[in-house]
């Protein structure tokens, strides 16, 4: 077959109209704000960063703000304190960038409201176009890779792409592509990933000793779960955190999911889940996994959904559990 050797050429054929209009939006505004979701992940807080550092280095005379939540553990070893704004700064006129989130109860900072215009971008499948302006491709493993491809076709006078942004969008893809081994990544996602690269990233030093590095209670949390985790006749290996158990192995609700992926190369092994509790809003947060078969739709099933080889869900009780994992056991049974 013939070799294919501009993958960028196909999304501006698709999508350069709507990278057009985003992109006369951002010179008609003096002020904007980016925002993400609710306990962000890599590919939130690398997008939303990644973002407003391409916006304040190719616009010095525009304020940019990044508004949301920080990270537990990654602001600020991986990305800088987010932005915090007054009331007053709101009322005046300015653009919201929303990215990362499938729907607008999500957002981190429901203040995206009081923008003139809103602007979604995003990568999951649309659960709610809540935007003025809705760019959503699905094709991306990442909304990272969606802004890179965003930059690389937008007009020559906005061609700053430096090394800060890039390593912010290349941690946004490492992250939710599984370090480039989910499905979800494709030649375009390579070829991205070699863009961000070609502005002087180190890949050890600049990313993945900030996203992986850890302390050695990590290794006591990945002790304490691989002893305590159970897999179902079918293949489906999960393991569950109490608030009790949080307390026990000293890390807050938002690190409980962190070790899912521990069963990720494992033989027998189908899919996998972490549960933890978040008893100060009354739920169990779920994230869910698998090699092959898409689990997006049992995610739907309780509160959730997302990606078909990553998704995430909610159990308001313990006792809706033997349920998620019947019906994600009923996916791999012969």
């Amino acid at each position: 077959m013939q070799i294919k050797t501009d993958y960028f050429k196909q999304t501006k054929t698709q999508y350069q109209a709507s990278y057009n209009a985003i992109y006369k939006k951002i010179l008609k505004y003096k002020r904007i704000a980016v925002f993400a979701h609710a306990s962000p992940d890599y590919d939130a807080l690398g997008t939303q960063m990644g973002l407003t550092t391409w916006l304040r280095d190719n616009f010095p005379e525009k304020e940019i703000m990044a508004l949301g939540q920080n990270h537990v553990v990654f602001t600020p070893r991986l990305y800088p304190s987010l932005d915090v704004v007054s009331e007053e700064w709101l009322k005046k006129p300015f653009l919201a960038i929303v990215v990362d989130t499938g729907n607008a109860d999500r957002v981190a900072d429901q203040r995206f409201h009081y923008a003139d215009f809103v602007i979604k971008i995003d990568h999951h499948p649309a659960v709610e176009q809540y935007g003025d302006l809705n760019l959503v491709n699905t094709s991306m493993c990442a909304t990272s890779e969606l802004i890179a491809d965003f930059i690389v076709n937008c007009p020559r006078k906005a061609n700053v792409l430096s090394k800060e942004a890039a390593v912010f969008l290349y941690t946004g893809i490492a992250g939710d592509s599984g370090r480039f081994q989910y499905s979800s990544t494709t030649p375009h996602t390579f070829m991205t990933a070699a863009m961000l690269m070609d502005t002087g990233i180190d890949l050890s030093r600049d990313v993945y000793l900030k996203m992986y590095g850890g302390t050695l209670n990590d290794l006591y949390v990945m002790s304490y779960i691989l002893n305590h985790f159970s897999v179902t006749k079918n293949g489906v290996a999960y393991y569950v955190l109490s608030d009790e158990d949080l307390n026990k192995l000293n890390i807050p609700v938002e690190r409980g999911k962190e070790n899912v992926n521990l069963f990720a190369e494992t033989d027998g092994i189908n899919a996998w889940a972490s549960i933890t509790e978040d008893r100060p809003n009354k739920k169990w947060r779920v994230s869910l996994r698998s090699k092959e078969k898409s689990i997006n739709g049992v995610a739907a099933h309780f509160h959730g959904g997302g990606h078909p080889q990553a998704s995430g869900a909610t159990l308001f009780s313990l006792d809706e559990l033997p349920k998620l994992i019947e019906e994600l056991d009923m996916l791999f049974a012969k």
